[in-house]
């Protein structure tokens, strides 16, 4: 696929565009992606950051069309904030994910709360939205933060994805709300769906979406064995895990890498495998 140059939409089937917000970054890629769906009355799935440059490139995209509704996966500030200037510029309704403002002790500046978000509707699985030519479906995804949420394209078999599943990488999922367990929990959710393609807010779309699930959950079972294996090596701080487990990266992204492996230890530990005292780890002792 082409290269896609920020705020100018791109055609990927006949109900779907997508609009590159100017936010390119080492924990958003090349950017944040929003998406045009439907013709005629459209709905956007993840406006973004409040970027003018970026809202206006939404605008310019839709010229001439209606925006009924504007659509959010989940509240980090890298997908949300655009929702409220898009709906004071256009009088469409935000809809989608529940609110959530927590403090998240996490490195990455793209990951903290927006807190300005105020959706007119929130919606939990299994509820639709319809426009004239699409109905979206919400699908509870759990993991990557609590609120988050797939969104169905029914019409042509494809799934929104915003972080849950990005084209590029593996999502950080970073306590207190991220959490292992129910991001792989959620991982299996998709696997038992029929979707034909992911189209996720970072990175290209993708074509082989159970298979591709699949193994972003095996990627991750790796990663609990290389935890399991550092502490049973004597290594019980995570700063000493990091890179003997992800070697090769650069350094600035350690911290985003150790909060993965912080939530993959508080999941070990609630599954009674791994225990803490303090700041260090160890192997649960089999009585």
């Amino acid at each position: 696929m082409e290269p896609q140059a920020p705020d100018i939409a791109q055609t990927l089937s006949p109900l779907v565009r997508r609009v590159l917000a100017p936010n390119p970054s080492p924990f958003t890629y090349t950017g944040t992606q929003t998406y045009i769906v439907g013709t005629g009355d459209v709905a956007i799935i993840d406006p973004g950051p409040a970027d003018p440059r970026h809202i206006a490139g939404i605008l310019k995209a839709t010229a001439g069309e209606r925006i009924t509704a504007i659509v959010c996966t989940h509240t980090h500030r890298d997908h949300s904030p655009g929702a409220k200037p898009l709906a004071a510029a256009t009088a469409a309704s935000i809809i989608g994910c529940a609110p959530l403002v927590i403090d998240d002790s996490g490195p990455r500046a793209d990951a903290s709360f927006d807190a300005d978000y105020a959706p007119d509707r929130v919606l939990t699985e299994g509820e639709r939205l319809t426009g004239s030519d699409w109905t979206l479906e919400a699908v509870a995804t759990p993991g990557h933060t609590s609120n988050h949420l797939c969104f169905a394209l029914i019409e042509e078999g494809a799934l929104f994805t915003g972080d849950h599943v990005m084209g590029w990488s593996t999502t950080v999922v970073s306590p207190p709300d991220g959490d292992m367990a129910d991001y792989m929990a959620s991982l299996d959710k998709l696997m038992t769906r029929t979707d034909v393609v992911y189209y996720p807010a970072h990175g290209e779309p993708v074509t082989n979406p159970q298979r591709f699930a699949r193994g972003l959950a095996g990627h991750r079972k790796q990663r609990e064995g290389q935890i399991l294996r550092n502490l049973r090596d004597g290594i019980g701080i995570i700063e000493d895990m990091v890179p003997r487990m992800y070697a090769g990266i650069d350094k600035g992204l350690y911290p985003a890498a150790g909060r993965s492996v912080l939530a993959h230890l508080i999941d070990l530990e609630n599954r009674g495998k791994a225990v803490r005292d303090g700041l260090t780890w160890r192997i649960e002792a089999v009585a």
